[in-house]
């Protein structure tokens, strides 16, 4: 009827119950204390897609700048931020445009032609979708024997001399 067990080996089962109980008596405390969110729907975060040349940390910024940020939120058809209300159509807008201005770090390029942004209004998370073009940048480089610049930066001190 009754199993042995070692005194060992049940002191090591009572420290793993105790340790389970504590961990679920923690995890409702801090649901108990968290702050009620009857504000609307926070920005749960940004999703990039379509970028191959550009950081998503560059685009991700300039999407936050638009409104999209951590502490903002959305109640109805309005965008709720630290410093203003506007509409959220108003703020995808701003986003989009707010994307196509992000550049190759170090440059000024702008290859972004074209971007998408919507907006989960149930769980607050913002896609972009990106479309880089480099067709539409455009490059002056001209290049002579003695004197070769690109972008305005002298390059003919580069020659090579093999």
């Amino acid at each position: 009827m009754f199993i042995k067990i070692r005194r060992d080996t049940l002191m090591i089962l009572l420290l793993a119950f105790l340790l389970i109980l504590c961990g679920r008596i923690i995890t409702y405390v801090a649901y108990a204390s968290s702050p009620e969110v009857d504000q609307g729907v926070p920005i749960a975060g940004i999703i990039v897609k379509g970028n191959d040349i550009i950081p998503i940390d560059t685009i991700r910024e300039n999407v936050q700048a638009a409104g999209f940020r951590d502490t903002s939120y959305i109640k109805g058809d309005m965008l709720v931020t630290s410093k203003r209300t506007l509409p959220l159509s108003e703020a995808i807008s701003n986003a989009q445009k707010f994307a196509c201005k992000s550049t190759v770090p170090g440059t000024t390029l702008q290859p972004i032609a074209a971007a998408d942004v919507s907006v989960d209004r149930n769980t607050g998370i913002v896609t972009v979708t990106v479309i880089e073009d480099f067709s539409t940048i455009p490059i002056s480089n001209t290049t002579s024997a003695n004197n070769a610049t690109y972008n305005g930066v002298n390059t003919g001190q580069f020659k090579e001399t093999a």
